[in-house]
C-alpha cells in the first residue's frame, strides 16, 4: 500500500500558496484494507476514508466510466490493481494531476509543472469532456490564478461540451456551488470571462451574459458597456473583501438593463424592476440561499436609492429603512451599503471617487434607531394612528439629523 498527497494541495506548495487541507490517495489497498488499519468510511459513489486521528481524507485509486449526461452520469471503479497515473489521468487540469510521494518526490506524468511554469489551464485528456461541472471548474481557477489564460486546445473543448448539449445537463445545486466559490475567489470577472469566451455564460447565466453589449450613460458610466460595469463592480466586492451576499448583489443589481427597450438607450428608465423580476428568476432556477437572493432583490430594488440619497426627502429616507427592514437588519442594511459602495466604484475612473451615501444613511439610521418607539406608542391617544406617529418622529429625527449638520451628502 502506497500513499500520496495530490491534487490542489501539491500544486498550491508548488506555487508558493498556503494550503491547508490535504488530499491522499492510497494505491494498492482494498477497504477491508482500509478498515483494518482503523479508517472510517464516508464515500458514497466511491471508497473514501477518513484516518482515525487526523481525520483528513483518503480516497482509493480509482478510474470513472461516461455512462450518462451530466455530473452524475459515472461509475466507478476502486481495487488494489488501479495505478497512480490511471488516477491521475480522469482528473481535471494538468496542475491537478500531480502527487507527492511519502519520499518527498513528485509524481509527474502530465505536465502539470511546466504548466504552472507558463501560467496554463489545460486539461488533462479527453475524459475531460464527460464532466459539464469541468467547464465551471476551469472558471473558477481563472478567478483563482487571474494571471493564467486557459490553453486554447482546452477552450476549443469546451466550447464543444457546450454545443454538445453536455452544459445543459449541470444541475442547479452545483452550478451555484462553483458560482459562489468562483465569486468569493480574488478576480471573479475572470470566471465570467472564461464561461462567456466558451459560451456557458448564455447557457447558464443568462440573464448576465445579456448584459454584454448594452449601452450606459458615459457621464454616469465612462465604461459605457453594462456587462463590463457589472464585471467592475463583482471585482470591487473581492477587492473589498465582502462576504457572498454582497458580492452576489454585485453581479445582479442591474440584469434588468438588458431589458430596456432599444428607444430609451443609453437611459434605463424602470431598471430597478425589471432587476428585481431577472433576479427572482435566477434565484429560483440555481436555488441560490436565502440570504443571498434576498440581499440581491434589495440591492435591484433600491441601490438608485441609495445612490440619489442627496436628493431624497427625510420622508422618503425612513420609508427606505421600513423596505428593507433596516432596524430590525441593520447587519444586512450594511451590506447593501457595501454593494452599493462596489456599485458607485465600479466604473471607469471612479475607485477612488468620494461616496458619503453609506456613512450619511448609517448616521441617519442610528437617529432613527435611537428613537423609543415604545415610549412614542404609549403617548398615542388613537391606537390606529401608532404607526402614523412613529413614522413621523422618523422623519423629524433625520430633519433634525440635516439641520444639524447643515448639510446632505455629495454624489454623482
Amino acid at each position: 500500500m502506497q500513499i500520496y498527497i495530490v491534487g490542489g494541495a501539491v500544486r498550491d506548495e508548488l506555487l508558493g500558496r498556503p494550503n491547508t487541507d490535504c488530499d491522499y490517495v492510497v494505491v494498492g489497498a482494498t477497504p477491508e484494507t482500509m478498515l483494518a488499519q482503523g479508517f472510517r468510511p464516508v464515500g458514497k459513489d466511491f471508497p473514501v476514508f477518513l484516518h482515525p486521528k487526523t481525520h483528513d481524507e483518503y480516497a482509493l485509486a480509482r478510474t470513472e466510466r461516461k455512462t450518462g449526461r451530466g455530473y452524475h452520469g459515472f461509475t466507478f471503479h476502486a481495487a488494489a490493481d488501479v495505478t497512480l497515473e490511471e488516477d491521475l489521468a480522469r482528473r481535471d487540469l494538468t496542475i491537478n494531476a500531480m502527487a507527492r510521494a511519502a519520499d518527498g518526490s513528485l509524481v509527474d506524468p502530465f505536465n502539470g509543472q511546466q504548466d504552472l511554469a507558463s501560467k496554463t489551464l489545460r486539461h488533462v485528456g479527453p475524459a475531460f469532456a464527460e464532466d459539464p461541472v469541468r467547464i465551471l471548474r476551469i472558471a473558477r481557477f481563472a478567478a483563482r490564478f487571474s494571471d493564467f489564460s486557459v490553453a486554447p486546445e482546452t477552450l476549443a473543448l469546451m466550447r464543444s461540451m457546450v454545443v454538445s448539449g453536455e452544459v445543459d445537463h449541470l444541475v442547479a445545486e452545483r452550478v451555484w456551488q462553483e458560482l459562489a466559490k468562483g465569486l468569493m475567489e480574488k478576480k471573479p470577472s475572470r470566471m465570467f470571462e472564461v464561461l462567456r469566451d466558451c459560451g456557458a455564460l448564455a447557457r447558464l447565466l443568462p440573464e448576465v451574459d445579456k448584459l454584454f453589449g448594452i449601452p450606459q450613460r458615459a457621464d454616469y458610466h465612462p465604461e459605457i458597456d453594462t456587462g463590463i460595469h457589472t464585471m467592475m463592480v463583482v471585482d470591487q466586492s473581492a477587492q473589498r473583501d465582502f462576504v457572498l451576499p454582497v458580492r452576489f448583489a454585485a453581479l445582479t443589481h442591474d440584469l434588468g438593463k438588458a431589458e430596456t427597450p432599444a428607444d430609451i438607450l443609453p437611459r434605463h428608465l424602470g431598471h430597478e424592476e425589471r432587476s428585481v423580476r431577472l433576479t427572482e428568476q435566477l434565484c429560483a432556477r440555481l436555488r441560490v440561499p436565502n440570504d443571498c437572493r434576498d440581499l440581491a432583490l434589495l440591492m435591484a430594488r433600491y441601490h438608485g436609492n441609495v445612490h440619489r440619497v442627496a436628493d431624497l426627502k427625510a420622508s422618503t429616507i425612513v420609508t427606505l429603512f421600513e423596505k428593507t427592514d433596516a432596524l430590525r437588519r441593520p447587519e444586512r442594511f450594511r451590506q447593501l451599503l457595501d454593494a452599493c459602495l462596489c456599485d458607485f466604484t465600479g466604473r471607469l475612473g471612479w475607485e477612488n471617487r468620494r461616496y458619503d451615501s453609506p456613512q450619511f444613511l448609517l448616521g441617519a439610521l442610528a437617529a432613527v434607531t435611537s428613537l423609543n418607539a415604545g415610549e412614542i406608542a404609549a403617548g398615542c391617544a388613537n391606537k390606529t394612528k401608532i404607526p402614523e406617529r412613529i413614522h413621523a418622529a422618523r422623519v423629524h429625527a433625520i430633519k433634525q439629523l440635516l439641520n444639524d449638520s447643515g448639510e446632505q451628502p455629495e454624489q454623482q
